[in-house]
């Protein structure tokens, strides 16, 4: 067995900046990582298109778990495992979303329905609400050999308290994991699909033993992943519940905390003498 640090590493505001950008700074620390010896992991809720969408991920060699762990692909992009809601259980907590007039993605083999997130980042109000209330979901049912990966329940940001209203009407009916990857959003996947989750099986199945596991992430659904590292590591743009649960806390995102963290308080890779700055 292999022993090795793994870094299992968020994207939305934690690797990403507000741009949506991988910085030259924590692209520069990734390859530093990388050439260290040690396991660098995408671990994200983003679905694949979304991800290999990242000019900077293009030239990554790196394995990359999609949608909270639900599908795994290994460093040469094969995929290695996959967990699925039963469309019988997407039905039926589809029409109790619908009860509630939520918004609602659906990630499958086939895409997002409507559209994944991403894509939605910075709408309006009106145009959401067009979105979902013209697009036929039945016709996501008529899809061959269909797989639902992940149902993501969204409000609007102003109505952030609704999320614990969708959490209660699903809480207990259900074989499912929900976490949410912003305050506004509840993701939904199989109960086999957790960040945390993901890093063990990987292991596992490559038959490799990570001396530490740390995590990076700023997100409620980083939980998961915070739970089985041996260090956490939360974004200082993350929500306070989340940097309670970690054991660092680094700079923003737009600050370029990733390469903060693993140059200066975790001291993985060297800083160059010039770079020494006290903050």
């Amino acid at each position: 067995m292999t022993t090795m640090k793994c870094l299992s590493i968020d994207l939305d505001g934690t690797l990403l900046n507000s741009k949506q950008e991988i910085t030259e700074e924590n692209v520069k620390a990734l390859t530093e990582l990388q050439e260290r010896g040690h396991c660098v992991i995408l671990n994200t809720g983003r679905a694949y298109a979304d991800v290999i969408k990242l000019p900077a991920v293009q030239n990554m060699e790196v394995p990359i778990f999609c949608i909270n762990g639900s599908v795994l692909y290994s460093a040469s992009r094969e995929v290695l495992y996959e967990a699925t809601l039963p469309v019988s259980i997407y039905q039926e907590m589809f029409s109790i979303l619908k009860e509630l007039g939520v918004g609602i993605l659906v990630y499958t083999n086939y895409g997002g329905f409507p559209s994944t997130l991403p894509p939605l980042h910075g709408k309006s109000k009106e145009e959401l609400n067009i979105l979902f209330q013209e697009f036929n979901y039945d016709e996501i049912l008529e899809k061959e050999q269909l797989k639902i990966y992940k149902v993501i329940a969204l409000v609007h940001p102003e109505q952030q308290e609704r999320v614990e209203e969708i959490k209660t009407a699903l809480a207990g009916k259900f074989p499912i994991s929900m976490a949410s990857s912003f305050p506004n959003n509840v993701e939904i996947t199989s109960n086999e699909a957790h960040k945390g989750k993901a890093l063990l099986r990987y292991q596992q199945m490559m038959n490799l033993s990570f001396e530490d596991i740390i995590a990076f992430g700023d997100g409620g659904n980083d939980l998961a992943q915070f739970e089985v590292a041996s260090t956490s590591v939360a974004m200082g743009n993350a929500p306070l519940h989340v940097q309670q649960k970690a054991n660092l806390i680094t700079k923003t995102n737009d600050e370029d905390g990733f390469a903060y963290a693993v140059r200066h308080l975790l001291q993985l890779i060297h800083t160059d003498k010039e770079e020494l700055v006290f903050y």
